[in-house]
């Protein structure tokens, strides 16, 4: 697969500015990879599509309101700074907006509550920065930061995009974008599943602007992901391992659980407990070791998340879908409907 074969066109109008009313009304776009066929529900149908010695595994990680506005010493130019991650005690690697107003040495001043100095560049937008504050850092920022909401979401933040721009099964801080296929569970949802005597596994893995960033290289294979923070307990290793043992279905919610367990497969083909930091790459063509269904939402063109998704149920069939998607109206995108491949 070529960097070519991974273009669509997609009207302007389908990428999705707002969540759906309810996040289980969403559209669900049904792909049967044995039968090469596509059907449509409402989400909150996903219960109908996980058996009882199934395991649904889905990715913890919370979203942090890192988007935060500040002023430049001595001339007082505004300026956005983008937590990305934080690297040791206060340093954290950002991206700041615009990029050419601010420099190594300059002192940056976020409302009363927070101050930080430029130490070091990184890539194109990109600052090392050190926090001087009082107090606990993280409530701060929960407190002034903005939804770090996606670039093709053409609006400001909303109050409401702190609830919608998270699952409700968010728990370990560290994201700044959202694993987008989960917005659309619902706790009944998840305990209908549960009822069913299907089992939950968490994991987490903290996704980072890369999800947005599309490929440039041709030659997929020279293309280099952004690393990733992930984790795997030993709980939820021994679920998923014993899902597979039993002959379940091994069910990702959306592609970042998909790279967290394909990370970490053993030489016989389970799943390990561990964590740490991946830039796996899932591209065509790809054998799957853990994952069999797929919940997930509809990509970018280029994006590494389409490529994972065309790996897992062949790039003709997404991409048919994807036409079938347009064709019928289905919302893009983060906010957008979703697709559970089979």
């Amino acid at each position: 697969m070529k960097l070519s074969d991974c273009k669509y066109e997609l009207p302007e109008e389908l990428i999705a500015q707002y969540p759906a009313s309810k996040r289980d009304q969403a559209r669900l776009m049904v792909l049967d990879r044995e039968k090469q066929q596509v059907t449509e529900e409402k989400f909150k149908k996903i219960v109908d599509f996980v058996g009882p010695d199934d395991c649904l595994v889905i990715n913890e990680t919370r979203v942090f309101p890192a988007r935060l506005m500040g002023t430049k010493d001595k001339t007082d130019a505004q300026v956005e700074i983008f937590l990305l991650r934080q690297l040791e005690g206060g340093l954290w690697e950002v991206l700041v907006k615009p990029a050419r107003k601010v420099r190594v040495g300059n002192r940056l001043s976020i409302g009363d509550e927070l101050v930080c100095d430029v130490i070091d560049n990184t890539v194109s937008g990109g600052r090392v920065v050190r926090f001087n504050n009082d107090g606990d850092f993280f409530k701060i920022v929960d407190s002034i930061g903005n939804s770090p909401l996606p670039p093709y979401v053409n609006r400001d933040p909303e109050p409401l995009d702190k609830e919608r721009y998270q699952t409700v099964y968010a728990r370990v801080r560290g994201a700044v974008a959202a694993p987008t296929a989960g917005l659309h569970f619902t706790n009944e949802i998840l305990e209908a599943i549960k009822a069913k005597g299907a089992k939950v596994a968490p994991v987490v893995l903290h996704l980072g602007l890369g999800s947005f960033r599309p490929v440039v290289v041709e030659d997929l294979s020279r293309h280099k992901m952004d690393s990733e923070y992930y984790e795997i307990s030993d709980e939820s290793a021994a679920i998923i391992n014993e899902t597979m043992k039993n002959k379940g279905n091994v069910i990702a919610v959306g592609t970042s659980t998909v790279r967290a367990l394909e990370t970490q497969v053993t030489s016989e083909g389970w799943v390990k407990a561990d964590s740490g930091w991946t830039d796996k790459f899932i591209f065509p063509p790809y054998e799957f070791k853990i994952v069999n269904k797929l919940v997930t939402n509809f990509h970018l063109p280029s994006s590494t998340l389409l490529m994972l998704v065309s790996a897992f149920a062949g790039r003709d069939f997404v991409f048919d879908a994807y036409e079938k998607a347009i064709a019928d109206k289905f919302r893009f995108y983060s906010y957008g409907d979703a697709m559970f491949i089979s």
